[in-house]
């Protein structure tokens, strides 16, 4: 296989993941300790892009592990409409890999200046948004050279995961977040059935993906790195959501990637993936769900299940092996996608 930056930082997840948690498990017990001082009743995340996706996953993690409604922020609100958002009892957190994006921070000092909590999740402590925050979680990852993101994603599910666990004082589920840089090297034994899923697919002019509970952020995240590397338009999906009019889309070969590991929502995933099977969809499935992985066109196995609220962390390495992939498959080179750069700084 030629030589890929992105292929490289695939394969430094597991490694990236560790040493975020190494380095950062006693200081975010401080950090959770600090925290439960204050009257944190909501949480509202400031983040673009990909950061928006791991914000995604946090609304189901803090709300099932600490009763938190989680609130997308807007940032346009503070950049170009002038409102003054009110921020009691939120507790704000601002997630970017570079720290610099104008409208991410203004969020955050907003938010500060009215006397919320304030945190950054970033890969860069020199940055606007490192400083303007209360409290930081660097992520550790490591330069991140390739323009798609790949290991500051899932260190920053990382982050929040040992933040959330952190607050909620699960010593059960750090122990259980320990052990998934493991699970994730695992995953990467999938690097050749990936590959083979991905030259089915060289041809395909739409997509969709699907998820649901944890693993929505996962369908939003596969389906940004498709259109990112692979330039197919590709829909991210609830499995809900696309049970309500949205399903009018699949015909025959029509290109679906699911996502869908054991835990809440196993059973109505299974009811679903049974569906696409018979409206003759070409259904790729990111399972560990022996009826789903039977029914699925293109099944690729996770070799190592995880408990439901770590499972993105695994499932997303299938998701971007994919991407890789189906990007060589169709003659592009994913080290230089078009029109977009490293960093994007919006106002």
């Amino acid at each position: 296989m030629l030589t890929s930056v992105l292929h490289a930082e695939i394969y430094e997840q597991p490694e990236a993941i560790r040493r975020m948690l190494d380095a950062e498990t006693d200081r975010v017990a401080e950090l959770a300790r600090a925290l439960a001082a204050r009257d944190c009743r909501y949480a509202i995340i400031a983040a673009r892009g990909t950061s928006d996706n791991a914000a995604r996953y946090a609304q189901y993690l803090m709300g099932a592990s600490l009763g938190l409604p989680v609130a997308l922020a807007t940032p346009s609100l503070h950049t170009r409409y002038g409102a003054r958002l009110r921020f009691d009892g939120a507790l704000a957190i601002g997630i970017s890999q570079s720290g610099t994006s104008p409208d991410i921070c203004a969020v955050i000092e907003d938010a500060r200046r009215s006397g919320a909590p304030t945190v950054a999740i970033t890969n860069n402590l020199d940055s606007n948004l490192a400083r303007a925050a209360e409290f930081v979680i660097p992520l550790h990852a490591g330069p991140e050279r390739s323009v798609a993101a790949t290991k500051t994603y899932t260190t920053q599910l990382a982050a929040l995961a040992l933040l959330t666990l952190s607050i909620a004082g699960d010593t059960t589920g750090l122990a259980g977040l320990a052990a998934v840089p493991e699970a994730m090297a695992a995953t990467l034994a999938l690097d050749a059935r990936m590959q083979e899923i991905a030259g089915a697919m060289a041809d395909a002019v739409a997509a969709v993906t699907i998820g649901r509970g944890y693993h929505y952020a996962t369908a939003w995240e596969i389906a940004l790195k498709l259109k990112e590397l692979t330039y197919v338009p590709t829909e991210p999906y609830s499995a809900a959501d696309f049970q309500h009019g949205p399903i009018a889309l699949v015909r025959d070969d029509f290109p679906i990637t699911l996502v869908a590991t054991q835990g809440a929502v196993a059973d109505d995933l299974t009811t679903l993936a049974t569906r696409l099977h018979e409206l003759g969809a070409h259904l790729t499935a990111i399972s560990d769900v022996p009826a789903i992985l039977d029914v699925a066109d293109r099944p690729a196995a996770l070799p190592v299940s995880v408990e439901e609220r770590f499972a993105p962390m695994t499932a997303i390495v299938a998701g971007q092996l994919l991407a890789f992939h189906l990007a060589r498959a169709r003659g592009f080179d994913p080290d230089n996608p078009r029109s977009i750069r490293k960093v994007t700084e919006t106002r």
